[in-house]
């Protein structure tokens, strides 16, 4: 879950907008892509009225889409400082591309984690924006309270808890229901997991029984843990035993 800083109101800084579902997302399947709302007059004016907030990187703003949550160190109008949970509204019901394998495709980067993608854009900033379009899909937002910003309390996941840091997947529930118990295993360069998680989310890129997104947890260890996770794994699902 990224921590970013924001803006309640557009400011010199603060240019990047983070939107509401806007009213006419059910009347448009699918709704305008991400190169159609930064372009046309339409999809711009339906969303008048529709910002939560704004961030000051287009990138960071893409990384909390994807990432479906996030926390917001928001300057209000009057200079005060709050702090607040997006949380997983809607999608523009767009197909989710990699941008991480639109740079892979092109033979472009070698390493497609976020800090190999940032790498990528500091030597190719006129290119940002053709980077940003590859990814179709748009997620909409609601905001939430957060009582502060140490909050131990994660987002809640698609089964409609909250997320525990380091107990807690993402899955395909059409091969993991969620709530079951898993045991996962799983050794890398980033980490070395043997333990006992729950299946209590899932994300429109996990297809497959073999599949699994670790919640690492909020801020910027987790974050580095997070952008740089990919390694193989073994899960063992834990189904009751029938009665005899």
């Amino acid at each position: 879950e990224p921590v970013f800083d924001a803006s309640r109101v557009p400011t010199a800084n603060y240019t990047v907008p983070l939107y509401q579902p806007p009213a006419s997302l059910a009347q448009r399947k699918p709704w305008y892509t991400r190169q159609e709302i930064d372009t046309l007059h339409q999809a711009q004016a339906a969303l008048q009225g529709r910002v939560i907030a704004y961030l000051a990187d287009p990138i960071d703003a893409l990384i909390l889409q994807i990432q479906g949550s996030g926390r917001l160190r928001m300057i209000q109008p009057d200079g005060s400082v709050r702090w607040v949970r997006l949380a997983f509204a809607a999608t523009n019901d767009q197909p989710y591309r990699s941008v991480g394998r639109w740079l892979l495709d092109q033979g472009l980067v070698k390493d497609a984690t976020w800090p190999g993608i940032k790498a990528w854009l500091a030597q190719n900033p006129q290119r940002q924006q053709e980077l940003l379009w590859s990814n179709p899909r748009v997620v909409f937002f609601r905001e939430e309270p957060l009582v502060s910003a140490n909050s131990a309390e994660g987002p809640r996941g698609a089964q409609g808890v909250a997320l525990t840091s380091g107990r807690s997947i993402a899955v395909d529930p059409g091969s993991i229901p969620y709530g079951t118990p898993v045991w996962l295993a799983s050794s890398g360069t980033q980490v070395h997991l043997q333990k006992l998680v729950l299946a209590q989310d899932t994300g429109s890129a996990i297809t497959g029984a073999v599949r699994a997104d670790y919640f690492t947890g909020w801020g910027t260890e987790a974050g580095e843990l997070a952008g740089r996770l990919r390694q193989p794994l073994q899960l063992w699902v834990l189904w009751p035993k029938e009665a005899r």
